[in-house]
């Protein structure tokens, strides 16, 4: 028996999840836990709600609530959600239970004494308007790589790059607007450049999917030391004196979430020293389970922390960063009316059917979706017409012709041969499939092997043999080889589909729980036991239901769009005139900027603008009249400013400039 630690990346309390996160971080890592347990293994599963950090307060300010009532809002309603979608988690913990300061602040004076963090005196943005620095998520303005005008204060959505928040290009408060400088505070930075040969010889080590691999070890190469301290109150204490009104940052105590979890779970299970046995053992397999935009931070970050502590805490054995899951083409998003009601939702579906949709077109690989209409699909031709209808038909045929009892198998012919051979091979290579993580290929087989019991039962034509006396033995077989295909499939859907699963067993009479998968495959069934009353397991998803739902994702987006709409007032103030392309270049150091100069008449206005792609060579532009919006508020890109902008069109994947050859140069364009 092996013990096996699986975390789930720590969700954040600020705001309920979506089934993009079920995809990436949660089904995949029960539908393993749920494996390994039947695998006979020692398993604990922990994760729990990120309740500190800027994301929280800021949540919170926007929600007219305290930190406190934010976070025990949603902490309540995910750890509810979880518990609906049956993610069998050991504990649910949360970084504000008190026990997760103690070994933050451990592992913050291990690092701090080993050498590994010094404090520094920095300047950080501050706003005068509030009268106090603002951490990086209050922080917008243009990124310093891409020139993208509303980029983050870590990081930019649009091009990925990482950065401080001090690199913005004219950072101002995401809340305010008000514009920020730099003042003078002190801070503590850990010097992850001290782990960078360490790291790279661990992830050379590892197995993990290549982009896992190759995106850690190209971040390395520029691994410098960070910050890991923010001036604010609501966060992890620094455990040193004189550093009131400054906490650890969230990116620093979060991922020691999982170690605290498990210490209150062993707390809770009244051996406060149970932890220990996973996380200080050597021989433990740890799994984490994260989206891949939390791979720096579990692949880099925690692992570097870690290796400067004094506690031999496991380091990751396997990380499995998934890709993104998208609704209907588009990421999910709350703020534009792009999601789904997840109340609302299981009042109509089941969480069987989400499960196994989502493990059906899981993001192992690549970014994948949700639609309705392939929901639609996977709940009536598959779990219904293949899954439900097998077992159906299977056990009210074993009611109806042999007692409701499991009959006994005799001499097998070359097709009851086949079929026993292909429900094992099914069985291994769902085992292969859980084992390395690819659910959606253990979605598949489980179906595969539906469909052919199936089949195998339409060859067989049980109906036709009850018929006739002399082929009893034959049908008593066929039968008992159907209900043996049965427990195969109760087996292995198990980790996908619980509650089906759990079911079927409860209808032909096994136990999955505290049994081995090897047990359970290879068993013999108990001949002459009764089955249970036949239950329908899976309803159809008819065609009215998902038409509503389409329409009320639709609906949702086009009120969001309607929101935005403004008034011809506002559409005045706008001021669009014609101007001449005097020079343009290519903008060093960018692959998407060219630099205009362009004549408006009464002045020669410098434009930037990010359509270098379209324009192999931008010179075609010049003497070219184009439209230009000049009342627009200069903004930096890449260190170039830019006076205004160049109006595009679209004709296909193609984008042009606007030519408005009538005209003089400066005019207005009504």
């Amino acid at each position: 028996m092996k013990k096996v630690l699986i975390t789930s990346a720590l969700p954040y309390a600020n705001g309920p999840l979506h089934f993009g996160h079920i995809a990436g971080a949660y089904l995949p890592a029960d539908a393993f836990a749920r494996f390994m347990r039947l695998q006979g293994n020692d398993v604990l599963f922990v994760c729990g709600s990120d309740e500190y950090g800027v994301a929280i307060t800021m949540s919170a300010d926007l929600a007219n609530r305290t930190p406190e009532e934010q976070v025990e809002l949603f902490h309540t309603i995910n750890s509810e959600f979880f518990q609906t979608l049956g993610i069998s988690f050991d504990h649910y913990s949360r970084t504000t239970w008190k026990g997760h300061t103690q070994p933050v602040q451990e592992y913050f004076l291990d690092l701090y004494k080993n050498g590994y963090i010094e404090q520094k005196e920095t300047e950080q943005l501050y706003s005068e308007n509030d009268q106090k620095f603002l951490a990086d998520r209050y922080v917008v303005g243009a990124c310093p790589k891409c020139g993208f005008e509303e980029a983050r204060g870590d990081e930019c959505p649009k091009c990925a790059a990482s950065f401080e928040a001090t690199d913005l290009i004219k950072p101002k408060s995401k809340i305010t607007g008000a514009s920020l400088s730099l003042k003078k505070t002190k801070h503590y930075f850990l010097q992850f450049d001290k782990f960078k040969d360490d790291l790279t010889s661990w992830i050379k080590s590892k197995n993990w999917k290549s982009n896992v691999t190759s995106f850690a070890l190209n971040f390395i190469k520029d691994l410098k030391e960070r910050a890991i301290t923010r001036d604010s109150t609501w966060g992890v204490p620094i455990p040193l004196p004189d550093t009131d009104g400054k906490v650890l940052y969230v990116w620093f105590d979060a991922p020691i979430g999982y170690i605290s979890a498990s210490m209150d779970w062993a707390s809770k299970t009244g051996s406060k020293d149970a932890w220990k046995e996973y996380w200080l053992n050597p021989d433990t397999k740890y799994v984490q389970f994260i989206g891949k935009d939390n791979i720096p931070f579990h692949s880099i970050f925690f692992p570097a922390m870690t290796m400067g502590q004094n506690k031999p805490y496991k380091l990751v054995d396997d990380l499995c960063a998934n890709e993104f899951f998208n609704l209907e083409g588009k990421q999910f998003s709350k703020s534009a009316n792009w999601s789904i009601d997840l109340e609302s939702f299981f009042k109509q579906f089941t969480s069987d059917q989400i499960r196994y949709a989502i493990a059906a077109n899981a993001p192992e690989s690549q970014d994948s979706e949700f639609t309705w209409k392939d929901f639609q699909m996977r709940c009536n031709s598959e779990l219904l017409g293949k899954y439900g209808n097998l077992v159906n038909r299977v056990l009210v045929f074993t009611k109806r012709y042999l007692d409701q009892k499991i009959p006994p198998k005799h001499t097998f012919n070359l097709r009851d041969s086949e079929f026993k051979n292909e429900i094992e091979s099914k069985v291994k290579k769902a085992s292969e499939a859980y084992s390395t993580y690819h659910l959606r290929l253990a979605s598949q087989i489980v179906m595969e092997l539906a469909a052919c019991s199936n089949r195998y039962f339409d060859e067989k034509k049980p109906w036709a043999l009850a018929k006739d006396p002399t082929k009893k033995s034959e049908l008593e077989t066929t039968i008992h080889l159907c209900i043996y295909a049965l427990k195969a499939l109760a087996l292995i859907s198990n980790p996908i589909i619980p509650n089906a699963s759990s079911k079927i067993a409860d209808l032909i009479g096994i136990k999955l729980e505290n049994s081995s998968w090897n047990t359970l495959a290879t068993s013999d069934l108990s001949t002459g036991s009764k089955i249970a009353e036949p239950v329908i397991l899976f309803h159809k998803v008819e065609d009215d239901v998902i038409k509503a739902e389409i329409e009320k994702l639709k609906k949702g987006s086009s009120m969001e769009t309607e929101d935005k709409l403004i008034d011809f007032d506002a559409f005045k103030m706008v001021d669009i005139r014609v101007g001449k392309v005097i020079s343009v270049e290519k903008l060093p150091k960018s692959n998407k900027l060219l630099k205009f100069q362009i004549d408006l008449g009464s002045n020669t206005r410098q434009v930037l603008s990010g359509i270098a792609k379209y324009y192999p060579d931008p010179t075609v532009l010049i003497g070219k009249n184009v439209a230009v919006v000049t009342n627009l508020k200069p903004a930096k890109m890449m260190g170039e400013s830019s006076e205004g902008m160049l109006l595009s069109y679209e004709i296909g994947k193609k984008l042009q400039l606007v030519h408005p050859e009538d005209g003089d140069i400066g005019s207005s364009i009504a």
